[in-house]
């Protein structure tokens, strides 16, 4: 609200009013003063594994330096898009969700309990968790194969129809509901989002050798990225957060596409990423979702 003087002349000024509310409502616009949460402070807190730390897109963070987390990363877009007036980013690569509640060994470390940069002022929390969970490095270079025929990924992970990738995103479920759970009891007034994965390959089609996974199993690890994104969604309604889907906007920017067009690098990369991770086009864009998301509250 704002605080008018006391005018002289209240029924000139009355009729002012009217007039600016009168024509302000002929636009559709509201004729009120923006809510007192429109303009309150943002303190944004980002957890997460590398896919919010964006590794090789930025200046590295030193604290640890292990964690290589981008000044560039999209909790930092995503902070000043909004006008944050802080951001605290502990996001790490290699992290699980375990790591929200427990400290993380890496090179410079150990990282503490990711939770440890929530405190009582904090108003938004990003969370981006699962891949690392469910054995991501092991998939993208366990999958890659140097014949672009058959179905070795599937042949490795779901042997004889028994998909191993799928019950090990059914038994990351708790641990990820676990950490929502947590950051929420630590900051009740805070509103909590969780942030899914981008698209990493194309809707349709394949790209070997540049994600050099064959046609079968490009198909078989495009439904595992969704299916990880499902369980996420899952978890966060279940546990009282926000889900933020960012896998269709980024569909039409999988590796795959040109190095001017897609949002996450193949396993060669040629931008500035880790391999099969977003780049800086990848991060803005993502970043673009999240603020969205944060601004609907």
């Amino acid at each position: 609200m704002f605080n008018t003087p006391v005018s002289t002349r209240p029924t000139v000024r009355r009729s002012r009013h009217l007039l600016a509310a009168t024509a302000l409502a002929a636009t559709g616009i509201a004729a009120v003063a923006a809510p007192a949460s429109a303009a309150a402070p943002i303190n944004l807190v980002a957890l997460g594994d590398s896919f919010v730390a964006g590794p090789l897109t930025g200046n590295l963070s030193l604290s640890p330096i292990g964690c290589a987390r981008s000044d560039a990363d999209y909790p930092a877009f995503t902070a000043k898009a909004l006008g944050a007036t802080s951001l605290k980013d502990v996001s790490c690569s290699g992290a699980k969700a375990e790591h929200v509640l427990a400290a993380q060994s890496v090179v410079g470390g150990p990282a503490p309990a990711q939770i440890n940069a929530v405190v009582a002022s904090t108003t938004h929390v990003t969370m981006g968790f699962g891949g690392n969970d469910i054995g991501f490095i092991e998939i993208i270079t366990g999958c890659a194969t140097a014949w672009p025929f058959g179905k070795p990924c599937q042949n490795k992970f779901a042997p004889k129809g028994v998909d191993s990738l799928a019950k090990r995103i059914t038994d990351a479920g708790p641990g990820v509901g676990k950490a929502i759970a947590a950051v929420k009891a630590k900051a009740p007034t805070a509103k909590v989002y969780v942030v899914g994965y981008p698209a990493l390959l194309p809707e349709k089609g394949s790209c070997w050798p540049q994600m050099p996974y064959t046609a079968s199993d490009t198909t078989y690890l495009r439904d595992t990225n969704k299916r990880l994104n499902a369980m996420l969604q899952t978890q966060a309604v279940a546990n009282g957060a926000v889900y933020v889907d960012v896998y269709t906007p980024s569909i039409g920017h999988d590796a795959c596409k040109n190095a001017t067009t897609r949002w996450v690098e193949p396993l060669v990369p040629t931008n500035p990423a880790a391999p099969v991770h977003p780049n800086l086009r990848g991060n803005q864009g993502i970043a673009g979702v999240v603020a969205t998301a944060l601004r609907a509250g």
